[in-house]
């Protein structure tokens, strides 16, 4: 699956454009600096769709993350092997006009727009690459990949951080224009401590906002709790 930029229509281009503008508005005062600063970094703004070849240039340099093209959602050990290998997989196409509040299969927007700033980022990477190596450890267990998909979720997805503030860094959120502003400002969702164990037996919705956020110190503090994750995980 390659990413044929040619084929982008000019609707595809105007619906990155309205996506990317919309969501700039508001996180400059909502999202972590990591992630903000990972923007420019990997190149990405609203006047075009990224171009992989030219991202991937930059994101090698930095961190040495590639992003790959996937038709779509893929089964876990695929999914997890690439994570291990520092690919990030990503769809290419993208919603519709209609479909810019909600859509259910993740597309290009949510994939690059919500992931790969933090691809820029070592601490966020090498999260990333020691869950996926855990993972790949438990792959023929369903309760334990469960487990592990709620760490993913609950933190590359949908996590939250204390900075100087609370801010947003999972890409769930940073994608979503409802859900930022939900996630810091709401009354209705607890927001509770990272903490492995609790998240680990936690399980999550996805057809609507989350009704709990866990919050991280630091990038460093996911980094570091792979050896708390691993023994949780494999017992």
């Amino acid at each position: 699956m390659k990413q044929i930029y040619e084929k982008y229509t000019p609707q595809d281009h105007q619906v990155w454009q309205l996506l990317f503008e919309r969501q700039m508005k508001q996180l400059p005062e909502l999202a972590s600096p990591a992630y903000l600063a990972g923007i420019e970094k990997a190149g990405l703004v609203g006047a075009k769709i990224p171009d992989f070849v030219e991202m991937n240039e930059r994101l090698m340099k930095i961190t040495g993350w590639q992003v790959t093209e996937v038709g779509g959602l893929i089964p876990n050990k695929d999914f997890f092997e690439l994570l291990a290998r520092k690919k990030f997989p990503s769809s290419t196409w993208l919603r519709k006009l209609e479909q810019l509040e909600y859509l259910e299969e993740p597309d290009m927007f949510h994939d690059v727009f919500g992931h790969v700033p933090l691809l820029t980022n070592h601490d966020f990477c090498g999260f990333l690459k020691g869950l996926s190596e855990i993972a790949l450890q438990v792959i023929d267990s369903d309760d334990a990949i469960e487990n592990i998909s709620r760490i993913y979720w609950y933190t590359v997805e949908f996590g939250l951080i204390k900075e100087e503030k609370l801010l947003i860094y999972g890409a769930g959120i940073l994608s979503s224009g409802g859900e930022s502003m939900y996630s810091l400002k709401s009354k209705i969702p607890t927001r509770l401590p990272y903490d492995v164990k609790t998240i680990a037996n936690t399980p999550y919705i996805k057809d609507k906002f989350q009704l709990q956020y866990f919050v991280i110190e630091s990038y460093r503090q996911l980094f570091d709790s792979l050896g708390e994750i691993e023994k949780e995980i494999i017992k």
